[in-house]
C-alpha cells in the first residue's frame, strides 16, 4: 500500500515575513492520518485551525493567503511546494504571526526542516485526485492571455511559460518542464526563488505589500540587470520559481494530484481559479488509492531524498 506520510518529529524557524516584514516563529509538528496540512495561529486566542482547501483561499496578491473566519495566514505557497515535493499529508504548522517566513526565498529551507524532522509513513493509504478529463481556465486575450491547465496523466507533471519583457529574465529560459517521475524537486526546483523589480518596490510597499523583502530573500532586479551579488542559482530560475509556487497552490487541494498542469502566465489567483474549476466538474476526476506500490506513478514511491 502507498502510504500516507507526516514528520518523524518537529522542527522549528524563525524568520520574518516577506509582505509584512513581522518576526514569526514556525513550528511543524507531526499529524494522524486523514488530517491534511493545517495551519494554527498559536498567537491568536484558542490557536484558531485553517485547514488548506481551495476554498480557504481568499487573497491572492502576490501570494496565497488562507482565512478561516477572521484567523488568517498570508504567503504559504513556499511551505506548500515544500510538501508537495516531499510528498507529506499530514501536518501542523503553528506560527506566531499571520505569514509564514519567507526564509531565503525559495523552499530549500523548508525542504531542508522538513528532512532535518524526518518523514514517517504512516499506516492508512494516501489518496491522489487523479484526472479523467482536461480541465482549463483563461483570462484575457491575444498577447496578454493567461491560461491555466490540468489534463490526465499517469503522474505528475508541470510546464510553464512565462512572459517578462526584461534583459535579465529574457536571456534565461522562460519556459520549463518539471517531471516528478525523472526530475528530483528539491535539487531542480526547490531552490528556485521568488523575484521582484526595483520599480515596483515603492508601490508595493505603499500597499503593505514586501516590507520584510531584500537582496536575502528575492531575486532582485532593476531595469537591466540582476542585483543580487551572487547571481542566480539556476539558469531558468525565473520560470522555476513559478513551477515551485504552482505546486504550492496545487497542493492546497488537499491531496497530491495525478495530472499534467501546463500554464501560460498564470499566478496565484488563475491556480486558485483552475482548483475551484476543478471540484466543480466532479465528472473530471477521482480519488483513487494504490494498494500495490508497482502500480503507483514513479516519483511517488518513496519520499524524496535530499539533494
Amino acid at each position: 500500500m502507498l502510504k500516507q506520510r507526516t514528520l518523524k518529529s518537529l522542527t522549528r524557524a524563525v524568520g520574518v515575513g516577506l509582505h509584512s516584514g513581522q518576526r514569526v516563529e514556525i513550528t511543524l509538528r507531526p499529524a494522524a492520518p486523514d488530517t491534511g496540512i493545517v495551519f494554527r495561529r498559536v498567537d491568536l486566542p484558542n490557536a484558531p485551525d485553517i485547514v488548506v482547501s481551495a476554498e480557504s483561499v481568499t487573497d491572492t496578491r502576490l501570494a496565497s493567503t488562507l482565512s478561516c473566519g477572521n484567523a488568517k495566514v498570508h504567503t504559504v505557497e513556499h511551505l506548500m511546494s515544500a510538501c508537495a515535493g516531499l510528498g507529506v499529508d499530514n501536518l501542523f504548522v503553528d506560527i506566531t504571526a499571520e505569514e509564514i517566513p519567507i526564509l531565503d526565498g525559495s523552499a530549500a529551507s523548508f525542504v531542508f526542516l522538513l528532512q532535518s524532522a524526518g518523514i514517517e509513513m504512516q499506516n492508512a493509504p494516501r489518496r491522489f485526485i487523479r484526472l479523467t478529463k482536461p480541465v482549463e481556465v483563461r483570462e484575457g486575450s491575444g498577447p496578454t492571455e493567461k491560461w491555466a491547465r490540468l489534463e490526465p496523466y499517469h503522474g505528475y507533471k508541470l510546464s510553464f511559460e512565462i512572459d517578462f519583457n526584461h534583459p535579465a529574465v529574457d536571456s534565461t529560459g522562460q519556459r520549463v518542464e518539471f517531471d516528478l517521475s525523472t526530475g528530483s524537486y528539491s535539487r531542480d526546483i526547490a531552490r528556485a526563488r521568488t523575484f521582484g523589480f526595483t520599480k515596483d518596490v515603492e508601490m508595493m510597499r505603499s500597499n503593505g505589500l514586501a516590507l520584510g523583502g531584500g537582496l536575502d530573500n528575492a531575486i532582485v532586479m532593476d531595469d537591466y540587470k540582476v542585483l543580487n551579488a551572487d547571481g542566480l542559482r539556476y539558469d531558468d530560475e525565473f520560470v522555476k520559481h513559478k513551477i515551485l509556487d504552482a505546486m504550492g497552490d496545487l497542493y492546497i487541494i488537499g491531496k497530491p494530484l495525478l495530472a499534467a498542469y501546463s500554464a501560460r502566465r498564470s499566478g496565484h489567483a488563475l491556480n486558485n481559479k483552475l482548483l475551484r474549476e476543478l471540484q466543480a466538474h466532479p465528472e473530471c476526476w477521482e480519488v483513487v488509492t494504490f494498494e500495490d506500490v508497482k502500480q503507483a506513478p514513479v516519483g511517488f514511491a518513496q519520499p524524496a531524498r535530499a539533494w
